[in-house]
C-alpha cells in the first residue's frame, strides 16, 4: 500500500525520526561525494500552482542526485482541477511517473490528488501545511543541538501553514513550541486542538513576543503576508507591527539560541537584517536541508529504503 506525505500528523513519530536519520546520512554522503542512487529510472512529477525557489530547486536537484528525473508542471500546463479534474490528472500521472509533489493553494486539492493517485504524493506546500519545510527545520535543530525532544521553539508572527506543521512536529518530536501572534491570527483550530490533545509536546499561544522568546532555543519567523494574501498586506503590517524578530527578542532567548526563517524574507519587516544575516542565523542551513530531507522523503515513499526507526 502506498504512503503519502500530506501532513506530519499522518505518520508515527518513529517513522518521522527515521526520515530525519536518513536525511542526515544522505547529507553526510553528499559531503563525502559518495551519494547513493536508489531512484535510477524513477520520475518525479512536480505540480506547482505557486512560484518557488527552494521547493523547486531542491526537489529537482534531489531526484537527480538520487538517479531519477523530474518533470516540472507550471500552473498554465495542467490547470489543476480546471482544465481537467484532479482525479483525471492523478490517474494519468500515476501511469507515467513514480512520485508526485504538489504545491497548491487549497489543501483540499492536494488531498484529492493523493486520494486519486496510485503513486506517492508529497505536500510541497499548501495554504494549510508545509511539512517538508518543517522536516528540514527539525533536521537543522537536531544537527545544532543533538536532539529534538524538549527543545524550546518560539515562532513570532502569523499562525500560518508553517506553524500548523510545527504543531504537528511538536507532537511527533516532543517539542516545547510557543507561538506569539496577535489576536485573530492563530493557527488552524483543529490542528491546534489535536496537538494539545495528543499528550505529547507542549504548546503555548501568547500575544507577547518576549514571553514566547524567553529562554527559547530557537526563534523562528516567516513573512507576515503569504502568497494569496496580498490584499491584506497593509492590515497585516499594522497587526504585526510589534512582532519583528530582532536583537531585542534575541536578547531574552537562551544564549545559544538560533534564528530561523523559512525564506523568502522581507528584511526590516518580520525580521531585522542584522539578525537574519547574523552569526546566530541558521537560515541557510535550513534551506540546504530542504534538499536532504526531501531526498529522504522520496526514498522512503518510493519504497527503495524504509526509514529506520
Amino acid at each position: 500500500m502506498k504512503s503519502d506525505l500530506i501532513s506530519l500528523a499522518d505518520h508515527p513519530p518513529d517513522i518521522l525520526q527515521g526520515v530525519l536519520a536518513l536525511a542526515a546520512e544522505l547529507k553526510s554522503e553528499s559531503r563525502r561525494g559518495t551519494g547513493r542512487r536508489p531512484l535510477v529510472g524513477r520520475t518525479l512529477a512536480m505540480i506547482f500552482e505557486k512560484p518557488s525557489l527552494r521547493t523547486r530547486v531542491t526537489f529537482e536537484t534531489g531526484i537527480s542526485q538520487l538517479g531519477g528525473g523530474a518533470i516540472y508542471l507550471a500552473p498554465q500546463d495542467i490547470q489543476l482541477g480546471a482544465r481537467e479534474t484532479v482525479g483525471d490528472i492523478a490517474r494519468n500521472l500515476s501511469r507515467w511517473v513514480d512520485l508526485i509533489v504538489a504545491r497548491t493553494f487549497r489543501h483540499e486539492l492536494l488531498v484529492e490528488l493523493a486520494r486519486e493517485a496510485s503513486v506517492p504524493v508529497i505536500n510541497g506546500l499548501t495554504d494549510l501545511l508545509h511539512p517538508c519545510q518543517v522536516l528540514a527545520d527539525c533536521q537543522t535543530l537536531e544537527e545544532r543541538f543533538g536532539r529534538l525532544a524538549g527543545l524550546k521553539v518560539a515562532f513570532i508572527g502569523d499562525g500560518n501553514n508553517v506553524v500548523n506543521s510545527w504543531l504537528n512536529a511538536a507532537v511527533a518530536f516532543d517539542l516545547d513550541f510557543r507561538l506569539a501572534c496577535p489576536a485573530g491570527y492563530e493557527p488552524d483550530a483543529r490542528i491546534l486542538a489535536a496537538a494539545r490533545a495528543s499528550g505529547r509536546g507542549r504548546i503555548t499561544l501568547v500575544e507577547d513576543p518576549r514571553e514566547a522568546s524567553r529562554d527559547a532555543d530557537a526563534l523562528y519567523t516567516d513573512v507576515w503576508t503569504s502568497m494569496g494574501q496580498e490584499a491584506e498586506t497593509q492590515a497585516r503590517r499594522l497587526a504585526f507591527a510589534g512582532y519583528q524578530l530582532n536583537s531585542q527578542l534575541l536578547a531574552v532567548a537562551a544564549p545559544h539560541a538560533v534564528v530561523m526563517h523559512c525564506l523568502p524574507a522581507h528584511r526590516g519587516e518580520e525580521i531585522a537584517a542584522d539578525v537574519l544575516d547574523g552569526p546566530r542565523s541558521v537560515v541557510l542551513e535550513q534551506a540546504e536541508n530542504r534538499l536532504h530531507a526531501q531526498k529522504a522523503v522520496m526514498i522512503w515513499l518510493n519504497g527503495t529504503v524504509r526509514a529506520a526507526a
